[in-house]
């Protein structure tokens, strides 16, 4: 079942519209943000010109030592709790910029691997590199994982724990450059059509990436994504209207060209997000175990299961509760 905007029509307020367009601005890298790059080949990667995206890119919001502090509290109760697992490998999705009035909660995925070169349980991802003006393949620690988030007082990870057939081939593919590489795409659309090869977003790369995988396919976009077809993927649906059409004319990560016809008839577009790639991997792999963690001002949560947490971070006898110093 994709997970579905709330519809926006077409008397949408320019504000409004403009709001969604840089929210789905989902994983851009700031040059100050930005995390060690094992794509030092992946020049075929590039986009274009980087003054041509970088007026665009905005720099990491500025923490004070007291959210620095919170948010180092939470990567650390989060990467406990990966070590008491026994898995080598977990699909990691956090919160970013805010989703939630179009009911979306986590916006930006990556694959937290125990073997990783970078650091036990970094996460391998895709981000556009502003300065750079291409998309890399990026390993970053957790705790700056974590500190991607654009709400220093709320936050959400979610991680799913695959059965050992799964994560042993993701890890397989995950911690082989080339192979991670081979599905880069060569330009970055953060709306990028699910199922096409003309861009590509941070949470596609991880799609394709399981398509490999768990697939057995060639490593190409191509094939991974018709196996994603025919496999029953379904990408997130974005109702948005015409403004949102209109403005992927100026914003350089938005884009159009590449979606159906009868999709953009209808003013929606279908993009994968973790919401996705969660629905995608419990349906492939029935086991799978989700944890869910989440932070407020004061406490840090852990619930176990598929069932939300509450709005807000809210406590409730589902969750195991850890007070924040």
């Amino acid at each position: 079942m994709s997970a579905k905007l709330a519809a926006s029509g077409p008397s949408v307020s320019l504000s409004v519209a403009l709001s969604v367009a840089l929210s789905v601005a989902l994983c851009l890298a700031a040059p100050a943000a930005q995390a060690a790059s094992f794509s030092a080949h992946s020049a075929r990667a590039a986009a274009g010109p980087a003054s041509s995206d970088s007026r665009f890119c905005s720099s990491q919001p500025t923490l004070s030592a007291l959210e620095k502090d919170r948010l180092f509290q939470f990567s650390a109760f989060i990467q406990a709790e990966l070590q008491r697992s026994g898995a080598r490998l977990a699909l990691i999705s956090r919160s970013g910029l805010d989703l939630q009035r179009f009911a979306h909660r986590h916006s930006h995925a990556g694959l937290s691997l125990l073997a990783n070169p970078a650091s036990p349980w970094a996460v391998r991802q895709l981000y556009y590199a502003c300065d750079e003006g291409q998309p890399r393949i990026f390993d970053q620690g957790l705790a700056a994982f974590v500190l991607g988030t654009a709400d220093a007082a709320l936050g959400y990870v979610s991680v799913v724990l695959l059965p050992e057939p799964a994560q042993r081939l993701l890890e397989q593919h995950a911690l082989q450059p080339q192979a991670a590489l081979q599905l880069l795409g060569r330009h970055y659309s953060a709306n990028a059509y699910a199922f096409g090869q003309r861009y590509q977003n941070c949470n596609q790369w991880v799609a394709e990436l399981m398509a490999v995988a768990w697939g057995g396919q060639a490593s190409t976009r191509q094939a991974a994504q018709q196996w994603l077809q025919q496999s029953g993927y379904s990408p997130s649906v974005f109702d948005v209207g015409q403004p949102l059409l209109w403005l992927s004319r100026w914003m350089p990560w938005i884009h159009h060209d590449d979606h159906p016809e009868q999709d953009l008839r209808l003013r929606r577009f279908q993009v994968s997000m973790p919401a996705s790639l969660e629905t995608f991997a419990r349906q492939q792999w029935p086991q799978a175990q989700r944890l869910q963690f989440c932070h407020n001002a004061q406490h840090m949560l852990l619930r176990r299961g598929w069932q939300d947490v509450q709005d807000g971070c809210l406590h409730s006898p589902l969750d195991e509760l850890k007070l924040l110093r």
